[in-house]
């Protein structure tokens, strides 16, 4: 099954009914429309922060996993900022460059580890930014234990 097809069978992803518009092999470019239905409508009308929220949270994780194959990759924090209401369907906007690429791999190299930061964003059907979302990601080699005392990695 190809990961556009995961994405959109991933039973919380499947229920919000998203669609992957584009979704390059090596994860460099990832576009997700995330469906104004009547079950994603807040009170006002507007898609759910939280429905944005969860789609957000992987993305930048799952490409790290992708790029950087071998190392324990998870989402370290998550942050929204709704700058208009999503009152049509968003489409998830998220591009990981060439340079990011060559930092996180410099941290690898020199650190064993990274922890790099992300902005992407959702977009209403005019095309203008709605939310813009940023994303801290933990990339650790599959071993990495973060020390109880210190709360430094041993």
């Amino acid at each position: 099954m190809s990961d556009a097809r995961r994405i959109e069978w991933f039973p919380p992803f499947w229920l919000m009914r998203v669609k992957v518009v584009k979704l390059t092999d090596s994860w460099r470019v990832v576009r997700i429309r995330l469906p104004r239905t009547w079950i994603a409508k807040n009170a006002g009308g507007s898609i759910f922060g939280g429905f944005q929220a969860s789609l957000a949270d992987p993305i930048a994780a799952m490409a790290c996993v992708r790029m950087f194959p071998g190392y324990s990759v998870w989402t370290r924090s998550l942050e929204l900022d709704f700058q208009q209401e999503g009152m049509t369907d968003l489409e998830l906007r998220f591009d990981f460059s060439l340079e990011q690429e060559a930092l996180i791999r410099n941290d690898l190299e020199s650190k064993g580890r990274s922890t790099p930061k992300f902005e992407y964003a959702y977009f209403l059907a005019d095309g203008s930014r709605c939310t813009l979302v940023k994303s801290s990601v933990a990339i650790r080699p599959k071993d990495y234990r973060k020390s109880e005392k210190t709360g430094f990695s041993q």
